[in-house]
């Protein structure tokens, strides 16, 4: 009786390493919308920075998720998860530069200031939930 196929396991393993590449791609892509190195920052204790980084990753993974339950081929859920990575960076634009015009937000997450740090956070989140419903068909 096979209780796993190697069919099964090498699905999984493809979806698994897909899912790490979408995510790795999101914090590249990620580090493109600040001026300065999320990981120096990080590493030197900016927690308001990781905040920030992390929250967005959490919201992409609540993205990736819907998107493999949702998928009707690796590639389908590939595209989708390249989706969800625009949709986040498009949010974050949109709020950074047309809902706090006069607020710099990167540069107070810069400065460390944790309010806005986790507000961002927290809008990472958000943002991946919304998408993350948006892609349920």
């Amino acid at each position: 009786m096979d209780l796993i196929s190697l069919d099964s396991i090498l699905h999984f393993l493809a979806y698994v390493g897909t899912g790490l590449v979408l995510l790795i791609l999101g914090i590249i892509a990620f580090a493109f919308t600040t001026k300065f190195s999320e990981w120096e920052l990080i590493k030197a204790g900016n927690v308001a920075v990781a905040y920030k980084l992390w929250g967005k990753v959490i919201g992409l993974s609540i993205t990736i998720y819907t998107v493999w339950s949702n998928s009707v081929s690796l590639l389908d859920a590939f595209i989708w998860g390249l989706v969800g990575i625009i949709a986040q960076i498009v949010v974050y634009l949109i709020i950074e530069y047309v809902l706090t015009p006069k607020t710099n937000l990167a540069q107070k997450v810069e400065e460390g200031n944790k309010a806005v740090g986790f507000s961002l956070f927290a809008v990472g989140i958000a943002v991946g939930l919304i998408v993350a419903g948006s892609l349920t068909y």
